[in-house]
């Protein structure tokens, strides 16, 4: 299996996930500030080896775009024309906040909870572990 980021792509905070070396498990990485994004994201490539990005694709529940598709597209371009050499997908993300939120719930303390980022980071885990089961 390839070693894969996730991303969940937002306009103020992105949040990222990570497979284990075998590319098997995702895991919750960190929520970062959108504008450190181009920064972020070269140096995660470089360090961490990775062969495969695949971005959450936001679509409404009947599958017309949302106010921010237009804006993951432009960043699948810039992924795309920044590391060739990466494979890059975009991924069905809906759902993916809504069992982000349900899952804290389950594990975490109320005030833990309604820290966004710690959201956008378990929504970009189940993206890419949605995407990596797909692929089996």
């Amino acid at each position: 299996m390839l070693k894969a980021i996730g991303i969940d792509f937002g306009l103020k905070r992105t949040g990222f996930a990570m497979t284990d070396d075998s590319g098997i498990i995702a895991s919750p990485l960190e929520t970062i500030d959108s504008n450190e994004l181009p920064i972020y994201l070269k140096k995660l490539i470089e360090v961490q080896k990775i062969q495969l990005v695949v971005i959450g694709y936001p679509l409404s529940m009947d599958g017309t775009d949302t106010d921010i598709t237009e804006n993951v597209r432009q960043f699948e371009k810039f992924v795309k024309a920044s590391y060739p050499n990466l494979k890059v997908a975009l991924y069905d993300e809906r759902m993916t906040s809504k069992i982000a939120q349900n899952a804290l719930v389950q594990i975490s303390k109320k005030q833990q909870r309604k820290q966004k980022g710690l959201i956008d980071k378990m929504s970009a885990a189940i993206i890419l572990q949605d995407y990596m089961n797909s692929l089996s």
